[in-house]
């Protein structure tokens, strides 16, 4: 049940990008390499997972292009457009607490600074 409850609040969306379509920073860097918050989402719901094999390749590809997942500015337009009522803006902020470990681990220089997620719990 635990590792379960740790996917509440991810596996619920339903794809509609209400969350992007909102989201200026996606609306400025979309077109380049940022994802949008329904994606991050995404993202953080495998990663999340403790079924997912594969959560160290994702967290290299997420920081093999810091604007993937850094050009999230917390700005949490993404959350209050959701009609489900989840936190892609919390999914976010997790997530870059997460690559910028993986990039320490791997000995990466990150220096990007971001709002931490704790803020928004």
């Amino acid at each position: 049940i635990e590792h379960s409850q740790k996917l509440d609040g991810l596996y619920e969306c339903v794809l509609c990008a209400c969350c992007s379509t909102s989201c200026p920073s996606y609306w400025w860097h979309g077109k380049d390499n940022y994802l949008g918050p329904a994606i991050l989402l995404q993202a953080f719901r495998w990663i999340s997972d403790s079924r997912d094999v594969a959560t160290q390749y994702r967290l290299q590809q997420l920081g093999a292009d810091k604007e993937k997942v850094f050009q999230c500015h917390q700005i949490l337009s993404c959350t209050l457009a959701c009609p489900k009522n989840l936190n892609p803006a919390r999914a976010a902020g997790y997530l870059k607490e997460m690559v910028t470990a993986q990039m320490e681990a791997e000995g990466s220089d990150i220096t990007l600074p971001y709002t931490s997620p704790k803020a928004f719990n």
